[in-house]
């Protein structure tokens, strides 16, 4: 048996009654609270299933969390650099910061050095393809002249989301708008292309 999940026997109704259930009951029991049983018996699916797709409640929640940032936080391109930048900074501080995917993501990342695994996974779905994203969006600023073109675009990515996920991992008080504005500023400023 192939420990890799087989797409083509996936059913979408039952892949999103599974999804659906593990951040409810993360939402109601928080992430210790969640087990495979209780998101198959919430799904109404067996837990055969559920390990047939997913290794562990966390890869299930991963995928949950990411299906919601994937629809409600995409990187956009409008050709103004700062807005852009902080309409996608915005959307992933609400993200995190609301209920139940916020604390889902959360209880993911307390896993992280228990589970080598989960840590491939988060790498691999969810952390590596959202800073491509951003380095994408940063390189065609940088085509279009906005940033200069010896500019270390990774540093740049790491500046500007960093304070966002310090702040969420060690539950401070995420930016103000106005905060996040300045952040922007800031790190733009630094690279000499901002006035």
């Amino acid at each position: 048996m192939s420990a890799t999940p087989n797409p083509q026997r996936r059913s979408e109704k039952s892949r999103q009654a599974i999804l659906a259930a593990s951040i409810d009951l993360c939402s109601d029991k928080g992430y210790g609270g969640v087990t495979m049983e209780a998101i198959a018996a919430r799904a109404g699916v067996s837990k055969k299933t559920i390990y047939r797709w997913w290794p562990s409640k966390g890869a299930v929640l991963l995928e949950a969390v990411g299906q919601k940032v994937d629809a409600e936080a995409p990187f956009p391109d409008t050709g103004d650099l700062a807005a852009d930048l902080y309409t996608q900074m915005t959307g992933v501080v609400r993200l995190l910061t609301t209920p139940p995917f916020g604390p889902a993501y959360l209880g993911i990342l307390s896993e992280l050095h228990h589970d080598e695994e989960l840590t491939r996974a988060v790498h691999e779905q969810f952390v590596t393809p959202r800073f491509a994203a951003a380095v994408d969006r940063l390189k065609s600023a940088q085509r279009q002249g906005r940033l200069a073109a010896d500019a270390d675009l990774e540093m740049t990515v790491e500046l500007l989301f960093g304070p966002l996920y310090y702040r969420y991992a060690l539950r401070k008080p995420p930016h103000s708008p106005e905060r996040t504005v300045e952040l922007v500023d800031h790190v733009l400023r630094s690279l000499d292309c901002r006035p």
